[in-house]
């Protein structure tokens, strides 16, 4: 007679499911622009309310003008922002002033509304040394370009800012593509441990240049990665600025109350291409993927509930508009005003006190450019 095969102590595919099943898309506003989470509505003014629509506005038409220039040739790298303001502007704006920013090299806007001149934004994409010269006082670090690399910088500055006594955090972005780099688990795991005041953002926009997010891992969501470090995981609808608002607010909060980091994403979608350096994303994007996303627009679903309240109309919009392209105008040509670069420049600002390597290298390159 066969033996009864022995059931199993536990199950491990159930435990793995009520894990997933825990991490339910976090909302305030739907598509429509109306309230379905009234309970979670951020105490915010109305005057904040219209800041916060007037920065998304502004940087839509920042984004629109710099596709431009770089088309002209006046801007170097650019990777656009449109479908992400919700993601980047309402994140930045539960922050306060002296919070440090990490960012990855599509979160521009962020340093712009942390205290970065817009001429200097322009500077660094032309990879000029004085884009990132930066002014006295303000917390960033410059975008990084290595996917990923900014969340163990994170962890790091979070837990010098934990050591100093400081009511301040560390927050930093990359995308569904920098989830799956070793970074990623390094940083998280490293302040989560150390309990340090740390904010790490994935900005979950579907693509990883052309990598569909659902190629990037087998988890159902990348927020529940949370879970094997040990801090709280958000899922938040990163078309809604209100949610992500109320999300990265509610963990600030915790993590300078010493409870340590949260690991948030946000699901949201970048309508342009990847970055402006050849990439086609009709080659892996279908027009019915892009229509769909488009009607979750989070400019047009914000505008609906500012509307609704009367606290925007036409008029005020058309006012950021204009004020973003002369803002932009003046921003370009101080930054063309900018002398050229040279390689003496590069070596003489590496170091306070160069090695005589690099002094020798500054003395030929000095009569060189004399000629």
């Amino acid at each position: 007679m066969a033996s009864k095969t022995k059931k199993a102590q536990f199950d491990a595919k159930k435990t793995l499911e009520t894990i997933e099943e825990q991490f339910e898309m976090f909302q305030i506003l739907n598509e429509e622009g109306e309230i379905v989470n009234e309970s979670e509505m951020p105490n915010l003014s109305d005057e904040q309310l219209q800041e916060l629509m007037r920065r998304m506005v502004y940087t839509r038409i920042l984004d629109q003008r710099s596709i431009s220039l770089n088309r002209q040739g006046r801007l170097g790298f650019y990777a656009p922002t449109a479908g992400q303001e919700a993601s980047q502007l309402a994140s930045h704006f539960a922050l306060e002033s002296d919070d440090f920013i990490l960012p990855g090299y599509r979160d521009v806007p962020q340093l712009i509304w942390h205290g970065l001149p817009l001429y200097q934004a322009f500077l660094w994409s032309r990879g000029h040394y004085q884009g990132m010269q930066l002014p006295e006082g303000l917390n960033i670090l410059p975008p990084q370009i290595i996917i990923g690399a900014q969340y163990v910088q994170t962890a790091g500055v979070a837990l010098g800012i934990k050591k100093r006594g400081k009511n301040t955090v560390a927050i930093t972005y990359t995308g569904d593509g920098g989830s799956s780099q070793g970074d990623f688990y390094e940083g998280i795991n490293f302040a989560g441990a150390y309990k340090a005041p740390a904010i790490f953002i994935v900005q979950n926009n579907q693509f990883a240049i052309s990598t569909p997010r659902e190629k990037q891992t087998a988890a159902r969501t990348i927020a529940q990665k949370a879970v094997a470090a040990g801090i709280p995981g958000v899922l938040v609808d990163g078309m809604d600025a209100l949610a992500v608002y109320a999300a990265v607010r509610d963990a600030r909060d915790r993590a300078v109350n010493g409870e340590g980091p949260t690991l948030i994403e946000t699901v949201c979608y970048r309508y342009g291409p990847h970055t402006m350096s050849g990439d086609d994303p009709t080659r892996y994007r279908t027009a019915d993927v892009d229509n769909e996303w488009e009607k979750k627009d989070p400019l047009v679903r914000f505008r609906k509930f500012l509307e609704a309240k009367g606290l925007w109309n036409e008029e005020k919009e058309n006012e950021v508009i204009e004020q973003a392209k002369e803002d932009i105008k003046e921003a370009i040509k101080k930054a063309d005003q900018a002398p050229k670069q040279k390689v003496s420049d590069l070596i003489s600002i590496m170091a306070e006190e160069l090695p005589y390597n690099l002094k020798e290298q500054l003395e030929i390159y000095k009569a060189k450019e004399s000629k």
